[in-house]
């Protein structure tokens, strides 16, 4: 593989047996993003894909990988493993909007408010988190996004093909729809079992 393809091709494809998913399973597309929960430009990005999600309902589903900048974001690693011990218990995805929604509040303390808000075994997050039990799931992720060419964030790809230029609300929308109508590419779509939007 050239040096070109492993900066704009996504590395490892999407699994459901590992990665976290929001929409359809069977959607067309697979739109992966690699993101920073104290990255502001991830926070637009946030209500962006929200929006897209409700107005494209059934075209793509989207796939959140992380990828904690630490150098210039100190919170961003122990968010992402917060995000993990509430995906473990069943609630990723509430806990990821919750950190984008509150990105200027993600100390420890704050971390283990919104487990409470979301009704999490409070004692299993706590320990996990103390453990860093999801301490090399989140770097996993990371290493997955430098083979990927990722560099910054947020950065995403569309069926397994890096998204070049601009990612607002109607370039994201066209990319998406372009990819839709050339009826998808079975890299982009992912492998494994069925399970359900995790």
């Amino acid at each position: 593989m050239s040096d070109q393809a492993v900066a704009t091709t996504l590395t490892p494809p999407v699994s459901e047996d590992r990665d976290h998913f929001r929409g359809v399973l069977t959607a067309p597309v697979t739109l992966v993003e690699y993101g920073d929960f104290e990255c502001p430009h991830c926070a637009q990005s946030h209500r962006i894909l929200s929006e897209l999600l409700e107005e494209l309902d059934g075209q793509f589903r989207l796939v959140f990988r992380h990828f904690p900048l630490a150098q210039v974001h100190p919170h961003a690693q122990s968010a992402a493993e917060a995000a993990e011990a509430a995906g473990a218990q069943g609630r990723f995805w509430e806990m990821h909007d919750l950190l984008f929604d509150n990105q200027d509040a993600l100390d420890a303390a704050s971390l283990l408010g919104y487990a409470e808000v979301l009704r999490l075994d409070l004692r299993r997050f706590e320990q996990e988190m103390a453990e860093g039990v999801y301490t090399l799931r989140v770097r996993s992720d990371f290493a997955s996004g430098v083979r990927s060419g990722v560099n910054g964030t947020p950065t995403f790809f569309i069926n397994g093909h890096r998204h070049e230029g601009p990612s607002d609300l109607h370039t994201l929308a066209a990319a998406i729809g372009a990819e839709a109508e050339r009826g998808g590419s079975p890299q982009g779509r992912g492998h494994g079992r069925a399970r359900g939007q995790r």
